[in-house]
């Protein structure tokens, strides 16, 4: 299971963001059940993508964030590849789905 980097305010996701060429960022709630449940099968996904840099916010804590990044619902998940947002996926992500978008982002932007 590969533990997410923290992201503790938006300036550090706005770093994250700018200063890697793929990252995936889960953005979950604490009292939030679904994100609760989703977060270890994400975990478990990304050991299959060790070039992926894998962060974690919490909105609750990060209001901001929220706003800057147009989450409506949570969990909410954004892939982005160069700086620029290339996926997002929100409430009820489909794993397996969100699996092969992945391999496909990996192979584009990760590939030697």
């Amino acid at each position: 299971m590969r533990q997410a980097i923290e992201i503790t305010s938006l300036q550090e996701a706005e770093d994250a963001i700018a200063g890697e060429n793929v990252l995936l960022m889960y953005l979950s709630k604490e009292n939030c059940s679904v994100c609760h449940a989703l977060l270890p099968k994400i975990q478990d996904m990304m050991e299959a993508f060790p070039a992926i840099k894998f962060y974690q916010g919490d909105v609750g804590k990060i209001q901001e964030i929220a706003g800057q990044f147009s989450i409506f619902t949570v969990p909410g998940l954004l892939l982005y590849a160069e700086g620029r947002e290339v996926l997002r996926e929100a409430r009820f992500v489909r794993v397996e789905e969100l699996n092969e978008k992945l391999e496909k982002i990996n192979a584009m932007y990760l590939a030697e």
